[in-house]
């Protein structure tokens, strides 16, 4: 599905009043994950009280150990110091990168932003090497937006 039909679905769950703020979270990681062939695996994080770390939200996707991510550490940690969007075409190739599964390749990390704040992320890993676009980067920005409605 393109991302312009993906879209107003997403503009649904988020309108979907009654429904937990999880709730409407763990819909959209559903949907994405299930929408978008190359996305094997979608989950929010979100900062941790006063901690400077990450704490994993909603996701679909394999279970992860990585529950807790600290500032500055691997992808997420870094683009929660950075507030900028992270592309990982290889992540192989990234230093800094924490492995969440032996078969993911790339990762792409967007902030989220709630009144002029970062306070928190979804993260995308894929089994795909190189598969994100800037067209990924631009539908994200509008989920994170449309998420921070709801926060």
């Amino acid at each position: 599905m393109s991302f312009e039909k993906l879209r107003p679905k997403v503009e649904e769950i988020i309108n979907a009043e009654g429904a937990s703020t999880d709730l409407r979270l763990q819909e959209i990681c559903e949907l994405l994950k299930a929408e978008i062939q190359y996305y094997t695996w979608v989950g929010f994080y979100f900062k941790n009280g006063d901690k400077n770390e990450l704490k994993l939200g909603p996701y679909a996707g394999e279970p992860t150990d990585h529950t807790i991510i600290p500032f500055g550490k691997g992808i997420c940690g870094q683009v929660a110091v950075s507030n900028k969007n992270f592309v990982v075409p290889d992540v192989s190739a990234q230093d800094n990168y924490i492995a969440c599964s032996i078969h993911v390749k790339a990762e792409i990390v967007v902030p989220l932003f709630k009144n002029g704040e970062n306070i928190g992320q979804i993260d995308i890993d894929s089994n795909v090497p190189d598969p994100f676009t800037e067209q990924d980067e631009r539908f994200l920005e509008f989920v994170n937006e449309k998420v921070a409605e709801i926060l």
